[in-house]
């Protein structure tokens, strides 16, 4: 986790490219141990190879559809037009497995990832079992999209969920963190009070009405003997690694819808257990007096077309 410290938590939309990779994020690069993530960028008819080795990792459309092929067995994803569009539809991939990704049309496909104790069986994810959940309300009301969360959907350690934001509010709010395995305050009969995880925030944000590209910010701080320090404007295809710190809010720009990928995977057992920042953790007492965004929820299993 030191290391971690040492290096960039801003990581540019192209800066890790390595075709067909447009963004590639290992354990090694970000200097820690579990959490990883590619994008690759697939043209129609183009396919990907890969080896999964020690890590566990799903195939989720970010755009297009794909046919996965794990060993000898192969699902069909449908996939969707973008992340604004609809829930997608994904495949899960065990450890030491290789991998074909078809894509007809071509897309864009996350790869989240997790190294991995235990080999799980290849499976298909359906859109339609995919929890939808309503968090926040007023201008902290956000979407989450819990496709690959504990009690959701069974992995060894990676957990991941999409977030949707409308334009205008703040989401991951009030700041939390996840980085002490005693937590504070005593523990809970299911465990300690933290879970301790690597995160790694992956960003997409809707165009304006004039196709102009939008804009959205993350903010990410620390403790006095684990700084880190992040204010920062971020894009489509931009990503931020947290090793450990408070982090939040993400905010999204007037005009612009914000979507982001959240992976996450640590040392214990495979559970996502966060604390707010004290000096910010009586925001949620005012939630209870406030509608949730009636923009909500922006995507479903059924497709739609995004502004």
């Amino acid at each position: 986790m030191n290391r971690a410290a040492r290096v960039n938590p801003l990581v540019r939309r192209g800066s890790t490219a390595q075709p067909p990779y447009r963004l590639l994020i290992t354990p090694d690069q970000a200097g820690w141990g579990y959490s990883g993530l590619r994008v690759a960028e697939l043209p129609a008819g183009g396919r990907l190879r890969l080896s999964t080795g020690d890590d566990e990792m799903l195939v989720l459309p970010l755009s297009g559809g794909c046919h996965v092929t794990c060993d000898d067995e192969r699902v069909t994803l449908t996939g969707r037009r973008s992340v604004f569009t609809r829930v997608t539809d994904f495949a899960y991939l065990p450890r030491g497995a290789e991998v074909s990704v078809h894509s007809t049309g071509g897309g864009r496909f996350a790869l989240p990832s997790a190294r991995a104790r235990r080999r799980l069986p290849f499976r298909y994810g359906a859109a339609a079992d995919v929890p939808v959940e309503l968090r926040g309300a007023g201008q902290a009301s956000r979407q989450v999209t819990n496709f690959c969360t504990p009690g959701t959907f069974a992995c060894d350690r990676l957990i991941a969920c999409e977030v949707l934001t409308p334009g205008g509010n703040w989401s991951s709010y009030p700041p939390h963190k996840h980085d002490e395995s005693s937590g504070y305050g005593p523990d809970g009969p299911d465990g300690p009070a933290e879970s301790v995880l690597e995160e790694i925030y992956y960003f997409e944000v809707a165009p304006g009405p004039s196709g102009a590209p939008g804009v959205g910010y993350q903010r990410v701080y620390g403790h006095p003997d684990r700084p880190i320090d992040v204010c920062a404007e971020v894009r489509s295809g931009d990503a931020v690694l947290i090793p450990y710190g408070w982090h939040g809010p993400s905010m999204a720009a007037p005009g612009y819808d914000l979507y982001y990928l959240n992976v996450m995977a640590g040392p214990g057992p495979r559970a996502w257990r966060v604390r707010d920042d004290p000096a910010h953790a009586w925001i949620r007492g005012t939630w209870a007096g406030q509608a949730v965004d009636p923009r909500l929820p922006l995507t479903t299993s059924v497709e739609r077309r995004h502004p």
